[in-house]
């Protein structure tokens, strides 16, 4: 991944990585309130050897002080000393636990010991600290005699006496939690990072180049309101989405401009990409600008079109092909426009055989001369093979993407079907696209969203009416 690739996913997911560490943050201020507080008592000792006036013995002395003094540090965390101190302070523990709480160190070419104790009641640290160095006095006075009756040639002299500690050393409240808002957001970086890798759905049009090579000619924002208003060129003929088609049919009329399909197949990968209401819209943009459109409902599984259009579904294709009725007895007028329906007609027990049917080829090619594109709306590709079927005998095949809705291997699947059949792709269109983030699509942050907003609500209130009553 690159540099631009993380800043994408921390834009993106900024509410994971923000969640992931207020939750560390919290944990972190849980765990400092409930730790014990610890108090740190610390004395220091003075070690030398008897006095004398010859400088090379002073200079031995110096040396031999400098090398004992480092075993004198681990001679003090030991029984010989803890045990008197346990007993002088009536300690309920043992030599070894106290020891835990003992840390002796020497500062660097010194002769110091610095003896810290740890313990949670201040007043018991301070204690302690000072009950070792009383003993440790004399305990070093009695290793170091050699002649009994002779006094130590070497000499510990307490030179810090320990006083009550009021400030715990630990928990550390301001560390914990610079840890824990550091340790969060790596985490919640990695979780979002994580989750980035694991997210296959298509969200944009880089996604959908990853999986195939086909063009995406055109993208349609998304809109919460499309289930109520699904023909949005009627609706809204002036809104961003409306102009999206209009940027779709342009592009459609120069798809291979030299063999231009007069039949055109929409599906989808899975249900739920918009591929019914994509139909419906760009058919009636495709007649605004002065074409002769067929719509055919080709979906004979779960027919949406004529609802969406509101339009009567009693006879159509179906009856048409299995030759109950006439094609003219079932082709209908959208309005007052220059759109005709066929409507899917009965449901058949074998759709997939009666859209592949000799009748369904000569149904098409005689639209294809009455009309100057026809369109056909069918079911997705990965459940049913019917649009696979339909892409054979139609002059090209749209797929629509719902992003967000469906993932890459899906998508590669269903364009794979296509290809083992011969079918011929005119591109792709991203439907769905989100509106605002880093995966919103650029069509959308520009012109249209501000020729919108140039109408007024009154402005725009008469054209729904206008549309509506023709």
């Amino acid at each position: 991944m690159e540099l631009k690739d993380y800043i994408r996913v921390i834009r993106k997911r900024w509410q994971i990585i923000v969640a992931v560490m207020l939750v560390v943050l919290a944990g972190a201020a849980l765990a400092t309130a409930l730790s014990p507080k610890i108090y740190e008592a610390d004395t220091r000792l003075f070690v030398s050897t008897s006095g004398s006036s010859d400088s090379s013995a002073l200079l031995s002395g110096s040396n031999f002080t400098q090398q004992r003094v480092k075993s004198y540090a681990d001679v003090i965390t030991t029984p010989n000393v803890l045990d008197p101190v346990i007993t002088t302070l009536q300690l309920n523990t043992t030599a070894a636990k106290l020891g835990n709480q003992i840390t002796a160190t020497v500062p660097l070419d010194t002769v110091l010991i610095e003896v810290a104790v740890t313990n949670p009641d201040p007043r018991v640290a301070a204690q302690v600290a000072d009950a070792v160095g009383k003993q440790f006095t004399k305990t070093v006075a009695e290793l170091e005699s050699v002649t009994k009756g002779q006094s130590s040639p070497v000499k510990v002299t307490v030179v810090s006496t320990p006083t009550v500690p009021t400030t715990p050393i630990s928990p550390k409240p301001t560390r914990n939690l610079a840890l824990g808002v550091v340790l969060g957001l790596l985490l919640g970086l990695g979780l979002a990072l994580l989750r980035d890798l694991l997210d296959t759905t298509i969200k944009n049009e880089k996604d959908c180049q990853e999986v195939t090579d086909a063009t995406v000619i055109g993208g349609i924002a998304f809109d919460p309101e499309a289930s109520k208003q699904p023909l949005i060129v009627q609706a809204d003929p002036h809104g961003p989405r409306a102009e999206a088609f209009r940027t779709l049919r342009t592009n459609l009329q120069f798809v291979d401009a030299a063999n231009h399909p007069r039949s055109i197949v929409f599906t989808s990968s899975v249900p739920g990409e918009g591929k019914t209401t994509t139909t419906a819209n760009l058919a009636l943009t495709m007649a605004a600008g002065g074409a002769r459109i067929c719509v055919i409902e080709g979906d004979l599984r779960r027919p949406r079109l004529l609802e969406y259009m509101g339009m009567d579904g009693t006879l159509g294709l179906t009856n048409v092909l299995i030759g109950q009725v006439e094609l003219a007895d079932v082709v209908q007028q959208f309005a007052d426009s220059s759109v005709y329906v066929i409507g899917a007609g009965s449901v058949p027990p074998n759709p997939s055989e009666l859209l592949g049917s000799s009748a369904m080829i000569a149904t098409l090619r005689e639209l294809e001369s009455r009309f100057d594109v026809v369109v056909i709306d069918t079911p997705p590709l990965l459940p049913v093979t019917d649009a696979a079927v339909l892409s054979t005998i139609a002059g090209g095949t749209v797929v629509v993407v719902g992003a967000g809705r469906v993932d890459r291997d899906h998508l590669a699947r269903s364009l794979q079907s296509l290809d083992a059949v011969k079918g011929r792709l005119l591109g792709l269109v991203l439907n769905m696209i989100p509106i605002k983030g880093n995966d919103a699509y650029y069509n959308y942050r520009g012109y249209a969203p501000e020729a919108r907003s140039e109408r007024s609500p009154r402005q725009r209130s008469k054209d729904r009416e206008r549309t509506t009553s023709s």
